[in-house]
Parts: structure tokens; sequence; C-alpha cells
């Protein structure tokens, strides 16, 4: 189940859509970011965080509101949770517990903890708002566009950036709340490179990588794939095949995508 690990990082991925959760040590915290999928997985997570906790705090970056970025959070009670302003503002929580149950029905999962909507202790309401530990600092930016309440993490000096569900190798941009925005994320994605020291991407799918040439390809990709997207005639399904190995999987996401280009700019003329 680990996908990466070096000195200070540990990236576990699930067996379900290649789901990531990373964990990062300090000197006097554990950090880590969407607690998922499967209940032996978030076994899994717990008892490496309990071989290496001892008296640090652990904290929980959530990196968006997808019930299957919170699947775990009931594993982690005493986790303090970072998150964005719109997660905690979130008019739907009730809703992503009820997906998480009706999924835990459908497979006849049974799990050893509650699942709950995260109670967010450190709201993000800024770009460049920063929390500071002795040995780190995290610095966070408004991320949406895939959802509202996106949220992208940079840690510092570890180089590490966490970009939660974009700038994926395995999946093209799945917008589910802005084209407008998502355009405008992966602008603040580029200026997050150009500023900060980057050596490694995490993302909330896919590879974690610290080429530094993957992730700026990772970044034209979507970039590409957006600015093809409303004027696309059928052409961009070919790209995607080619680019994404599990295309057919994902391909109604791609329908939904042209669906929500034509929906805003309705709501635009209106």
């Amino acid at each position: 189940m680990i996908q990466f690990q070096n000195h200070t990082t540990t990236v576990f991925q699930s067996a379900l859509y290649m789901t990531t959760s990373a964990i990062i040590q300090t000197n006097e915290a554990i950090i880590m970011t969407d607690p998922n999928w499967l209940p032996s997985e978030i076994q899994e997570i717990q008892d490496f965080i309990n071989n290496i906790q001892g008296d640090k705090q652990l904290y929980i970056i959530y990196t968006h509101s997808d019930f299957d970025h919170l699947i775990g959070s009931g594993a982690f009670p005493e986790a303090k949770v970072i998150a964005s302003k719109r997660f905690d503002d979130n008019s739907n929580k009730a809703e992503s517990i009820h997906k998480i149950h009706q999924f835990d029905q459908k497979y006849y999962l049974h799990r050893s903890y509650s699942p709950v909507y995260p109670t967010v202790d450190i709201v993000v309401s800024e770009d460049g708002y920063t929390v500071e530990l002795d040995s780190v600092t995290m610095t966070f930016y408004q991320a949406p566009g895939h959802t509202d309440d996106g949220l992208f993490t940079v840690i510092e000096p570890y180089g590490l950036f966490l970009s939660g569900d974009y700038l994926s190798d395995v999946e093209f941009p799945f917008i589910f709340s802005s084209y407008k925005d998502y355009v405008n994320t992966m602008k603040k994605a580029e200026r997050i490179l150009h500023n900060h020291a980057i050596t490694t991407h995490i993302p909330g799918h896919g590879t974690t990588t610290q080429n530094q040439q993957e992730i700026q390809k990772r970044i034209d990709s979507s970039k590409y794939y957006l600015t093809q997207l409303p004027q696309d005639k059928g052409e961009l399904e070919n790209y995607l095949r080619s680019e994404y190995s599990f295309f057919e999987g994902m391909k109604s996401i791609h329908t939904d995508n042209k669906e929500m280009i034509c929906k805003e700019s309705s709501e635009e003329h209106l």
C-alpha cells in the first residue's frame, strides 16, 4: 500500500482509484492528508501513525469534501483538522456522510469507527495563510474548480506540494464546481511552482513524483485539456485515451465537463 517513502514522507495508496494519503513527519507533529478508503487500509494507516507518533500532535489536512477523502475521518478523533473555509461552511455535510454509508452498504464493509464530517480546527480563508511549526511551515492556497472547497498545501523546507484532486497523472480535470475556477486554479498551481522550491508533488489520485518535468507536464496537460474543452467536437477523446490509461472508466466525466461549460455559458447570458 506504500507508494512512496523517504525520511520525512510516506504516501499510502488505496486499491481504489489510486487515492493517496500522505503522512509527513516533523520534529513536533505528524501531518496527514485525506485518510482513505477501505477499512483495512485505514487500519494500516492507523498502525503506521501509532508506531511513529509518540507524543506528537496529529494534524489532518482535508484537501476537499468529496466523500472518498473524508471516509477515514472518524478513525482519528484526536487530530487537529485543517481545511478551507468553504469546507467548514459546507451545507451538505450530512450528504457526504450519507455517501460513505451508501458505499459501505453496497460493498458490505464494516468499519471500526463511525464516519463523521470533520470539525475544522484551523480554517483557511485566504491564499498564503500559513501554519508554522518549529521545523516546518505549511502554506495554503484556495483551489476551487474540482469542488468549490479545494485546498493546495505547500510544506517547507520539505518542498512538498499537496494538490488534492488536481494535477493527477491518472485523471484529467474533473470539473464538479466551476470551469472558470478550475482554469484559475491551474494558473495558481503554476505560480506555486515558481514561488516555492517544490521538490515533491503528491496528488490526491495517482503517482507521487519528484521529477520537475513531470510536475510541469501535469500542469501543461490540464491546461491543454481546459483550453480545448470549450470547442471540443469529439477530438479530445483520442487525446484523453492516449494519455490516461483508465479513460474508458471515466469517460462520462468528460461529457459532464462539457455540460458544465454549457451551463456556465448560459448563466452568463441570463
